[in-house]
């Protein structure tokens, strides 16, 4: 990439005005200021005529010269080095980059029990937990705990729910019963639900209408914090 910097610094170096330059180039001043200034950049055939005036090869004028130069200069050995320490800049450079997290408010420590609504959840507090990636589409989020839904939900995971209603078999529900939340895949049967555990070791259990379980709603999405909890 041209660089102005170096053209500027090689015209100071050995004396010479702008107009001095434009003159022996036979191009006008204004011209040769928006190469210095960075407006616009040189033609091939200005750039060879300027490496001339400035007694330096074309190259000279590339933003990378003093790089390739000195490299080219080192033994083949400390060639080696300097490519060994650049990468480790490089890692440096990367472990040391600003990631942006993204804040999600969790219910801390509440057990949902039947009856609550999306309206009442406002009255319980929430812990800040931060995600590296925005979540969306979601209206409440929870903490799962346990290993029935290994190895797709994992604890101390959160799980972002939607709330609603049942909309067909098999999704992935937060459900309320019995003073506690379950998150379980859902089948609805005549007389109750049927709950299935991901993992194989828990059975499934059934739950009758007449306890009056009450679906929180659609688990949309789960993610394992970054930092939080």
């Amino acid at each position: 990439m041209f660089s102005e910097i170096r053209l500027k610094e090689r015209r100071l170096a050995i004396g010479l005005s702008q107009v001095d330059i434009s003159n022996q180039l036979e191009i006008n001043r204004s011209s040769y200021c928006s190469w210095e200034s960075g407006r616009a950049k040189p033609n091939q055939k200005n750039l060879i005529a300027l490496a001339k005036v400035l007694d330096v090869d074309v190259a000279y004028f590339e933003s990378e010269y003093n790089i390739v130069n000195n490299f080219l200069q080192l033994t083949t050995a400390n060639q080696q080095k300097a490519e060994e320490y650049v990468e480790e800049l490089l890692q440096s450079q990367q472990s040391n980059k600003v990631i942006q997290l993204f804040p999600v408010p969790v219910l801390s420590d509440i057990a949902l029990s039947a009856g609550l609504g999306e309206a009442q959840f406002d009255e319980y507090e929430t812990e800040i937990v931060y995600s590296a990636a925005e979540q969306y589409g979601y209206d409440i989020a929870a903490w799962i705990e346990g290993d029935s839904m290994n190895p797709v939900y994992k604890s101390g995971e959160v799980a972002l729910i939607r709330t609603n209603g049942f909309d067909y078999d098999g999704a992935v529900y937060a459900l309320s019963w019995n003073d506690s939340v379950y998150i379980k895949q859902l089948y609805r049967e005549e007389t109750g639900f049927r709950m299935v555990s991901l993992n194989e070791d828990y059975p499934d259990k059934f739950i009758p209408y007449e306890d009056e379980p009450r679906i929180v709603g659609l688990v949309v999405s789960h993610f394992m914090p970054v930092v939080g909890r």
